[in-house]
């Protein structure tokens, strides 16, 4: 049975997290997205077991603690404003995530085979990159690009689209291995949407039988694109747009390398 795609609030719950993706869950070989909730003086213990993660910041900030070392991430007051520090953690370790004053984390995960070490990334480090023109322009936070951060298999980064925008647009896609064209990743998307407002997120097959959603999201909402074009999201008028994007592939080579979708002109847009 293929898994559900669109996942709204509270569907991917599980134990402590308020969103829980592993392989299993979404039917692939490696991304993963935990959402954690901390109240204040709380913490909250994990093993890596296969996998590298990065702990990001939406809201407040943490201290965590892996292989005898604290990094403080001061974190931010929320994802709509400005990039975070953040810290990555290597698999087959255990690590505490802790918060004085409470706060929401993502932790953003990938199946992988080497142990790099755990280090901390600073804010001011993150590559800001304005994408697209008009009503397509959009904010992205590229603070685990494949060329802005090394990981053995994790690439992540954060979009803000302003209300009445579109981004992820010209549809594209990652779903195949053409050497030099495009790279085989697996992707979810996780909104975060300002003022308790709305979006929409298309994704549409690829290939027969592929992966095919129009979803309405709200913050706390997530998608997943095991295959398929996918594109636009679309901020409503006055409700600024968030979303996470965590993705992971076989390829011997870290790389984002995606398709544009031939019937969708690029120009200006991408």
């Amino acid at each position: 049975m293929n898994p559900q795609l669109h996942l709204p609030r509270g569907e991917a719950a599980h134990g402590p997290y308020a969103v829980h993706i592993d392989p299993r869950r979404a039917g692939w070989g490696y991304s993963s997205l935990r959402v954690l909730d901390l109240a204040p003086g709380a913490s909250h213990p994990f093993a890596t077991g296969d996998s590298e993660w990065i702990v990001l910041p939406l809201t407040g900030g943490c201290t965590v603690r892996v292989d005898g070392e604290a990094m403080q991430l001061l974190g931010r007051e929320s994802v709509f404003g400005g990039v975070t520090d953040f810290a990555y953690v290597p698999r087959d370790a255990h690590a505490q995530i802790a918060s004085g004053a409470g706060g929401r984390f993502a932790l953003a995960g990938a199946r992988c085979e080497r142990r790099l070490p755990a280090r901390y990334g600073p804010a001011p480090e993150v590559p800001v990159e304005a994408r697209g023109s008009g009503t397509c322009a959009r904010e992205v936070r590229n603070f685990a690009a494949a060329d802005a951060f090394d990981c053995d298999r994790l690439i992540a980064v954060e979009v803000i689209t302003p209300g009445g925008n579109w981004s992820s647009y010209p549809p594209h896609k990652h779903d195949e291995h053409l050497p030099g064209q495009e790279a085989e990743l697996e992707e979810i998307y996780y909104f975060e949407i300002e003022r308790d407002g709305l979006g929409y997120h298309r994704v549409s097959p690829s290939r027969p039988g592929g992966a095919d959603v129009l979803a309405e999201v709200r913050g706390g909402d997530a998608v997943l694109v095991p295959d398929g074009w996918h594109g636009p999201s679309i901020a409503a008028p006055g409700h600024t747009m968030y979303y996470l994007n965590v993705m992971a592939g076989p390829g011997d080579e870290r790389e984002w390398k995606i398709r544009f979708h031939p019937d969708h002109r690029t120009e200006g847009y991408r």
